[in-house]
């Protein structure tokens, strides 16, 4: 292994530092495009002087200084599930630290779900107001383009979600270089307009943002939910740390980001120091005239980079949730042959496709969609804090006063700007509310429901070893290969095997019991992947274990069985897996509408042989008929 000071670490750090760039930072680098026109809109009320100037520019400030570089850069990213990040992770992690049987595990599960739901809602709101507000430079230069905006948003959103299906490995390599130029640009732009008002400066002192939060009132507190845009895209920094590491991301922050970020920042303030008309759109006005249309090709670029990361982030985030069992099976098709992170997911792709377009055809405006976006973003960043605490107390061992403290004094600041937000409910904040409350419904429905044909499956299981004692008293007759059963965990003699039994009144030479186990850890190496134990008259039990990241590989684990003396012949093998069918039932349990929508669920789910990527043509399927 390359010690960190050989030029071959070296090398591979930068081109770490700079793939993150590309992917990491574009939803938070491409805020300057509509942060601070959402902030002074006539809605929200704020009159557009010199003092609130100050004000909203050192809030901005200070607020990417707290909420990135000490929440996220400093303490979130030391919270890591084998060094994966996410609030899937986190939530994995949180559980595990309090265990099944606290009273906190089903809180926490309950709040690490909500986050999870409300991330999809910031996943369809990202590329929505990212290439809308690109789109809008085109008005700044002639207003004549205005009726086309919606419409040339559209298309280059179709596009983007139509080439998803070929991965991004190819274009993949160009991410970082181009986002490289993109903070340079916003860099050299702040910088001209500093220069020409260097006035603006004296917002990095925090009085300002004190005293513009104390002389507004009622105004500032509305406008907090604006200056929110600033910082989305925060939670990236957590969920790509396991492609990238931690070491790359606080780099290109420390030395990339953050300076291009705030140097554009002070650049806008700058401008509209002593320009306060170009308050319409502060971003494209920056150069003059000259530059609008140079600057709508590379915004588009960099939105849609920006807008790629968040839909591989929405990707990644559902095959974490299948993992962990709060969504059904899905087709997941691996897009590279070399990165086994890249994967597309074709119902959610086009499922998000059509929410994206809904909401530009419902908000019209960067503006209007302004407002959606706070909730989902300051609720995803609440539930985050609230999962740390536990991590940092149970997980990590640290002293309760030193706990509280740390996490206390950023869910001050997260309950702040979520409350700020709820104000804009109405004015399109139900949005992603609405679509965080249904996929939040989907997934507690889906564990809901799962517990329950757990339980319904203990209430009949027959005692395995005591089956296969009376069983071998006076065996039927037993044919060549090997029968391998799934047994979910929880079951005793898989149905699969009664029915098999029942009506082909034979054995196989060889009989493996099955269990998949789900982890809450990201993965399992190979020397751990599997447990066999010998049940006697040449059964087995198998146990393979998967992490939330792993891929589901039956045969690959089975191939791992060697070590232990099992040997596995595909040709030779057969598997068979009990095709269960739901039926809805009244009474105790969920409500029937719940019932019914996860027998839904249940019936459509993928198929698990070929999830677990067993051969198709050695599989049997045996139904049965499930009440719950």
């Amino acid at each position: 292994m390359d010690s960190p000071a050989t030029p071959a670490a070296r090398s591979r750090l930068a081109a770490l530092t700079l793939a993150a760039i590309g992917i990491v930072y574009g939803d938070i680098g491409t805020s300057p495009l509509y942060t601070l026109k959402t902030i002074f809109t006539p809605e929200h009320g704020l009159v557009l002087d010199h003092a609130n100037l100050l004000g909203v520019i050192s809030l901005i400030f200070w607020g990417l200084m707290v909420i990135v570089s000490l929440k996220y850069v400093t303490l979130i990213l030391r919270a890591d599930n084998q060094g994966e990040g996410g609030i899937m992770a986190l939530m994995a992690l949180a559980l595990s630290s309090v265990t099944r049987r606290s009273r906190w595990y089903h809180p926490l599960l309950l709040v690490g779900l909500i986050g999870t739901a409300l991330f999809y809602g910031d996943g369809v709101i990202t590329p929505a107001i990212s290439v809308l507000s690109a789109i809008e430079g085109v008005e700044v230069a002639t207003p004549a383009f205005k009726p086309y905006i919606v419409p040339m948003t559209i298309v280059v959103l179709v596009a983007l979600y139509a080439v998803q299906r070929s991965g991004t490995a190819g274009i993949g390599r160009w991410f970082g270089p181009i986002m490289l130029v993109w903070f340079a640009v916003l860099s050299a732009m702040g910088i001209v307009n500093i220069v020409k008002a260097p006035a603006i400066l004296a917002a990095l002192n925090p009085i300002h943002a004190f005293e513009f939060m104390l002389r507004n009132g009622w105004v500032a507190y509305v406008a907090l939910g604006a200056v929110v845009l600033a910082f989305t895209g925060a939670e990236a920094l957590y969920a790509d740390m396991g492609h990238f590491g931690k070491k790359p991301i606080r780099i290109a922050w420390s030395l990339i980001v953050a300076p291009a970020l705030t140097l554009n920042y002070l650049g806008q303030g700058a401008l509209l120091l002593h320009t306060p008309d170009a308050v319409s759109n502060p971003f494209y006005q920056q150069l003059g005239a000259w530059s609008v249309y140079p600057l709508v090709v590379l915004s588009t670029i960099a939105t849609v980079i920006a807008s790629q990361a968040t839909i591989s982030g929405t990707f990644s985030m559902t095959h974490q949730a299948i993992s962990l069992g709060v969504l059904p099976r899905m087709n997941v098709v691996h897009t590279s042959e070399h990165e086994i992170g890249q994967i597309y997911i074709p119902l959610v792709n086009w499922m998000q496709l059509g929410a994206v377009v809904l909401a530009v055809l419902n908000f019209e405006s960067s503006d209007r969609l302004g407002a959606a976006y706070g909730i989902a973003v300051t609720a995803t960043m609440l539930a985050t804090t609230l999962l740390t605490f536990f991590v940092v107390r149970y997980g990590w061992k640290y002293n309760l006063f030193l706990c509280v403290f740390a996490t206390g004094f950023f869910l001050l600041i997260d309950v702040m700007l979520f409350s700020a937000n709820t104000l804009k409910f109405l004015q399109g904040g139900w949005f992603p509310v609405l679509m965080g409350a249904i996929i939040l419904m989907v997934m507690l429905t889906w564990e809901n429901g799962r517990e329950t044909v757990y339980k319904s499956m203990q209430g009949h299981a027959i005692p395995l070893e005591d089956f296969l004692t009376s069983l071998f008293l006076s065996p039927p007759p037993r044919v060549a290969g090997t029968a391998v059963f799934f047994r979910p965990v929880g079951e005793g003699v898989p149905h699969a095997m009664l029915h098999n039994l029942m009506h082909n009144k034979v054995l196989h030479e060889r009989i493996v019991f099955l269990t998949v186990i789900h982890g809450d850890v990201p993965t399992y190496p190979d020397a751990e992947r599997v447990e066999v134990k010998a049940l006697g008259d040449e059964c087995y039990e198998v146990f393979i274990k998967y992490g939330f990241k792993d891929e589901r590989d039956i045969p690959h684990a089975l191939a791992l069985c060697r070590a232990y003396g099992l040997e596995f012949e595909m040709m030779e093998t057969s598997f068979f897996i009990s095709r269960q069918t739901v039926v809805p039932t009244t009474g105790p349990g969920m409500a029937v509408w719940r019932e019914a929508l996860f027998a839904a669920m249940y019936r459509n789910a993928r198929d698990a042989a070929d999830y677990y990527r067993v051969p198709a043509n050695r599989v049997i399927e045996l139904g049965t008929k499930l009440e719950i």
